[in-house]
């Protein structure tokens, strides 16, 4: 494959992660609407979120496994529309039990999406420019998600729920532009289905250890991290202040994760992956605690907050990468365990935050959601580390 063609597929494939974690970042601006439409609890309100990450995240290794042996790259089409009609079509629903199967039908179409896509970028960059071109991936993922709230608040505040279909075109343009430069022709098996004496089973990739202590590091990074984007613009609302103003505030938050994870990708090529995770996530804590303990919204704060977003996402690429190094043979699960499970683990930890949150308060329990990225940076410290 020409290099034209390479930079054009990753360019293609992180404006889908853009738009396939645009769709599943709706839920935290449209959590106080469905509080009051259904008489959600925060406890409930959590359990929602569970649903979601669950089915987006815990399922993404089984998904990267099928994809490592099966070339799938035809999901490509489907995964990112289906998923903007279906969060999309939320103003339509009637009754709580439809909340949850909708939103776990749009977790499918999450895990799907990202071994898949990110299975794909590790096979046709070389290892001296993966962790930037995986940056570029994970920052079109950022920016998507950062984008969301912004974008659904206004919208909101100029139309109604139902009118939400509209934001499905995006979807349906980025289909048009896969079918046009045959981003999902690429292979994404790396053996042969009927070659079963050398494909190793899913367990025996589970059972590595070090793929397993930097998934649970990541999944304590996921946890601070997503207690912090899903409970925030609720925080901002008890404190007085708008909903438009929790959007921009969230938006905040994520476009720091934007750019910490495109730095953290580039740096993790030009100096090693593990230290780049053990001096993000080391000092992540300290502008987060700034933020969550400040009594007001000003700039010091907000530039605290912005930060602490851009340090507990710069380690994300270099996890990727380290883990496919880590497992050669099963990119697509390393991926979906970097990308799927860790936040799967985070969203448990935020329904742990949230219930908390009902005895406590949210503002100390989202003080409280900070020590599990300290704990992280410890796992990160003993998991072994090898340059290639």
């Amino acid at each position: 494959m020409q290099k034209g063609s390479s930079m054009l597929n990753i360019v293609l494939l992180s404006c889908g992660h853009a738009l396939n974690d645009f769709y599943n970042n709706f839920l935290p601006v449209l959590l106080p609407v469905l509080i009051v439409k259904f008489d959600f609890s925060l406890a409930i309100s959590g359990l929602l979120v569970m649903v979601l990450s669950i089915t987006a995240n815990l399922m993404q290794p089984f998904f990267g496994y099928y994809f490592d042996r099966h070339n799938m790259g035809r999901v490509l089409l489907f995964a990112i529309p289906l998923g903007g009609v279906i969060i999309c079509s939320v103003g339509y629903l009637t009754e709580q039990y439809m909340v949850f199967f909708m939103l776990a039908l749009l977790g499918i179409t999450v895990s799907s999406f990202h071994p898949l896509a990110s299975s794909i970028i590790g096979k046709i960059t070389d290892d001296e420019s993966r962790g930037k071109s995986m940056s570029y991936f994970v920052a079109g993922g950022n920016i998507g998600f950062a984008a969301a709230p912004l974008v659904v608040v206004c919208f909101l505040e100029h139309l109604q729920i139902e009118q939400l279909p509209w934001l499905t075109l995006p979807a349906f343009l980025l289909l048009a532009g896969y079918l046009w430069s045959g981003v999902y022709k690429i292979p994404s098996a790396t053996r042969s289905a009927d070659d079963e004496m050398e494909q190793p089973s899913i367990v025996s990739a589970l059972k590595n250890w070090s793929v397993v202590k930097l998934n649970l590091a990541m999944g304590l990074r996921c946890w601070t991290h997503m207690s912090i984007s899903t409970f925030l613009p609720l925080l901002i609302l008890k404190n007085g202040y708008s909903a438009v103003a929790g959007g921009l505030i969230l938006t905040l938050f994520l476009m720091g994760s934007s750019l910490g994870g495109l730095i953290g990708g580039y740096l993790g090529d030009k100096l090693n992956h593990k230290r780049v995770l053990v001096v993000s996530l080391g000092i992540s804590a300290i502008p987060a605690y700034l933020f969550l303990s400040s009594e007001a919204i000003d700039a010091v704060s907000l530039i605290a907050l912005f930060l602490s977003g851009a340090l507990v996402q710069a380690g994300q690429p270099s996890s990727i990468v380290w883990s496919q190094r880590l497992m050669p043979e099963f990119t697509g699960v390393a991926s979906g365990m970097m990308m799927g499970m860790s936040f799967g683990l985070g969203s448990i930890g935020a329904a742990i935050t949230a219930a908390i949150g009902d005895v406590i308060g949210l503002s100390a329990s989202l003080l409280l959601s900070i020590l599990p990225v300290a704990l992280g940076c410890l796992l990160i410290v003993i998991t072994p580390y090898e340059e290639k």
